[in-house]
């Protein structure tokens, strides 16, 4: 079991975060390259296609923000398609990205050292999590997405640079 008095998880939270927004930049920059029909084809992927998995990011940033926020953001499945419209999702995730920025900013110690107790869509039983571990899913979640889109990118052409999170600009 990880010690949570060893893990500052409140500066944690913050460079997630900031990376969270940095590499979603990155790859709507990228994916702008692309045609529509390029961004909607369907290639094999959990969400189908880069506008699938760019659309699920946001409605799965946007659930979870909801569970950490008591104020829940209810939709009738995880692959709901928000918007047909790349500048409209482009948007939305600008938008959400500073919510998230914005939220982790505001963390103390005795909410990272929280539980939290919510229901899952995939599974509706209750569940609670130490809130740390909630936080690392959150943020290991955009992760696992965004490895697939710049694997598809990259199966495109497109190569959308560094993604190490060393290499993020402004990290000390």
């Amino acid at each position: 079991m990880v010690n949570t008095n060893s893990v500052d998880y409140l500066t944690h939270a913050n460079t997630m975060a900031a990376y969270n927004q940095w590499m979603n930049q990155k790859l709507y920059q990228a994916s702008a390259i692309l045609s529509d029909e390029q961004r909607k084809k369907d290639q094999r992927v959990f969400f189908k296609s880069i506008h699938g998995t760019l659309n699920h990011l946001i409605l799965a940033d946007r659930i979870w923000m909801g569970r950490f926020t008591g104020k829940p953001y209810v939709v009738p499945s995880l692959g709901y398609m928000l918007t047909d419209s790349f500048e409209e999702l482009r948007q939305a995730r600008e938008a959400e990205d500073q919510r998230i920025i914005d939220w982790a900013g505001s963390l103390d110690r005795e909410t990272v050292e929280s539980e939290l107790h919510f229901t899952p869509m995939t599974n509706p039983q209750p569940r609670t999590l130490p809130m740390w571990l909630a936080l690392t899913h959150f943020f290991n979640h955009q992760t696992h997405h965004r490895g697939q889109l710049t694997t598809l990118l990259f199966q495109l052409g497109i190569d959308p640079g560094v993604t190490d999170l060393p290499f993020m600009p402004g990290l000390s």
